[in-house]
């Protein structure tokens, strides 16, 4: 936004641009000096100040003056104004990325092209499996339980409701496949979604229940899944915004989801703790909303309910009658009239499900949340193909390749100004820019060495000091045999030394993490670079990546001394356990990540987070005793 004031009037606080100049300069020269004299007095020491603002270098001022003085049109003449600049704007500068930043070469050479297409194969087979558990959560709970809730109840399937509520364009889901082949049984998007999206331009946290998966009841995993949301709303100060339509705890287990601290009472607390911090919480109610369920429409700051779809209480009809012999209907027991008229626990009044996610998003209008401006950018797209990411997703520790082939296709331009390239060069150390974005990036290359581990720490906290969000890129590679020798000792003792002293780094870097496993992510290196327990803002698997605390595919299946039958079938035995556990699709389906995403959508994904991480600059926030109460 241009200013109309004179530049004079704004190098001081001065009054309005209405001001008569006279006025402001006499102010500013108490003597009795002519207006005429103080107006040509001033105007030279303010031109001087902006030649000299534009011609940085040590051109002298009598000559920037004489030059300007004689460029047409310019309008420095004693009687007008000087054009005018830009002062002040809510609208942040655009991003000039740097072009100057080092192109990556990102061929990959003809010596390892048979690693790459056995790269590439493995990618294939698991990108396959991936879509087919897609493919398989996206059924819900069923073909019947989709019928019974579209047809009988007439309600809209989950993903219908945030196409209504959601902003158009994509959203980020969160965890898709948790719940997935547990101990209990399946329990598919662990009964609920989650995700982040755009409302009124807006980035908002959503939870959403799917009653289709037995009823809407809450499973142990489902408690875990919509923590992990909350946690990431009060992280990056984003609104959260519940689709309630749960039946409330699932009784079987209700050992593993109720009396510990970080079970089914903490989203309540979370609630409570977030309102408390200036972060708004909506809710719809939009199905039944039974026992625990009930609370969270009720300490939201605004929710709204549907007619004849959605119902509030603690107990539903067969409770009441099984307690008192009563028969009651579930809307004079619990129904939208009910709350919006009498009891006041809901605020909103909805006659259909379209009418209430239209009136939510009104709602959203009036928070008072400052959506990221609109910038400017034109950032560069890398220079190679990121559909090439699925030869370079690594099947094991022969088959990695230089992982700034890998950066190559993530950062703009394919530009990356690499910090202390030519020490401890199996970890990777730089800035780069994602959509215009800048952030540092923390790449494994190998073994994390001394020399290594002591660079990656000097690296994390200069990003701390800068303010730069990191990104962490993890493939762990083969832990060092054990010392031989009193100087190999010595070797491993540095080492441990230096990794502790990366985990220090990266643990207090108050900066914004991103963490994409590539690879594999094995034991201590996990813990150095970012890994689920360091708390990244958002933790990501490629779809052929590995989580566990040693590698199964080295553990030796034949007994170090002798040749016991037993012990070699144990040995067998854990191997293949250890290889179960270790898939991505094991670690995503227990909540250990943020979600499996694609190699080729990973540039795309990260550029989501950075946005959303960068929400919480625009927002106002003013401390708040107590959170909002219904009184």
């Amino acid at each position: 936004m241009w200013s109309p004031a004179p530049l004079c009037a704004l190098g001081r606080r001065r009054p309005g641009p209405s001001a008569p100049l006279t006025c402001l300069l006499q102010r500013e020269y108490r003597d009795k000096t002519p207006a005429c004299q103080l107006h040509r007095e001033y105007r030279d020491k303010t031109r001087t100040r902006l030649l000299q603002r534009e011609y940085p270098d040590k051109i002298p001022v009598c000559l920037l003056q004489r030059e300007y003085r004689e460029l047409p049109g310019q309008g420095w003449g004693r009687t007008q104004q000087l054009p005018p600049r830009r002062f002040v704007s809510n609208k942040p500068k655009s991003r000039r990325n740097p072009r100057t930043f080092p192109v990556l070469d990102g061929r990959v050479p003809a010596v390892y092209r048979h690693v790459f297409e056995e790269n590439l194969r493995n990618s294939e087979a698991v990108i396959k499996r991936y879509s087919e558990l897609l493919e398989r959560v996206k059924k819900g709970g069923g073909e019947n339980a989709i019928l019974r809730h579209t047809q009988r109840n007439k309600k809209l399937f989950v993903r219908e409701r945030l196409r209504l509520l959601l902003d158009r364009g994509d959203f980020l889901e969160l965890s898709p496949l948790a719940g997935l082949d547990l101990p209990y049984g399946d329990v598919p998007a662990a009964g609920c979604l989650t995700g982040i999206g755009r409302i009124c331009g807006v980035w908002c946290v959503f939870i959403a229940s799917d009653a289709t998966v037995k009823g809407g009841t809450i499973y142990p995993i489902g408690v875990k899944k919509q923590l992990r949301a909350q946690e990431i709303a009060m992280e990056n100060r984003l609104l959260s915004v519940h689709l309630v339509d749960s039946g409330g705890a699932f009784l079987p287990l209700q050992s593993e989801l109720f009396p510990d601290k970080l079970h089914g009472g903490r989203i309540f607390y979370n609630e409570a703790i977030m309102s408390a911090m200036g972060i708004p919480q909506v809710a719809v109610v939009c199905g039944s909303c039974v026992a625990g369920g009930a609370y969270v429409p009720t300490m939201a700051e605004e929710s709204v309910i549907i007619d004849k779809i959605g119902t509030l209480f603690l107990a539903g009809p067969p409770l009441v009658k099984a307690a008192t012999g009563e028969d009651v209907s579930p809307e004079d027991l619990g129904g939208a009239r009910l709350h919006s008229q009498v009891s006041g626990c809901s605020d909103h009044f909805a006659a259909s499900e379209e009418e209430a996610y239209e009136c939510i998003r009104n709602v959203v209008s009036t928070l008072n949340c400052a959506p990221v401006p609109e910038e400017e950018r034109e950032p560069d797209s890398p220079l190679y193909s990121p559909e090439e990411l699925l030869g370079l997703a690594p099947l094991h520790y022969s088959c990695s390749l230089p992982v700034k082939l890998v950066l190559s296709r993530l950062v703009d331009g394919s530009r990356f100004q690499e910090f202390k390239a030519a020490y401890g060069t199996t970890l990777v150390t730089g800035f780069g820019h994602v959509e215009g974005h800048l952030l540092g990036i923390v790449a494994s290359n190998g073994e994390l060495a001394h020399d290594a581990a002591l660079k990656g720490s000097h690296f994390v906290q200069l990003c701390g000091q800068r303010g730069i969000p990191i990104l962490f890129l993890q493939n762990t590679a083969p832990q060092p045999a054990g010392p031989a020798s009193i100087s190999q000792a010595e070797a491993h003792s540095n080492r441990l030394k230096a990794q502790a002293s990366m985990m220090a780094a990266v643990a207090c870097a108050a900066v914004p993490k991103i963490t994409i496993v590539i690879g594999g992510c094995f034991g201590s290196d996990s813990y150095v670079m970012c890994g689920r327990s360091f708390s990244p803002n958002f933790l990501f698997l490629w779809p052929n990546a590995r989580v566990a605390l040693v590698d199964s595919r080295h553990f030796p299946t034949v007994p170090p001394a002798g040749d016991c039958t037993g012990e070699e079938l144990e040995l067998k035995q854990l191997k293949a356990k250890l290889e179960e556990e270790s898939s991505a699709f094991y670690s995503s389906s227990r909540l250990w990540d943020d979600g499996i995403i694609l190699p080729q959508d990973t540039r795309k994904v990260i550029a989501q987070c950075l946005e959303i991480m960068e929400q919480k600059k625009y927002q106002t926030v003013s401390p708040h005793p107590h959170p909002i109460i219904r009184m």
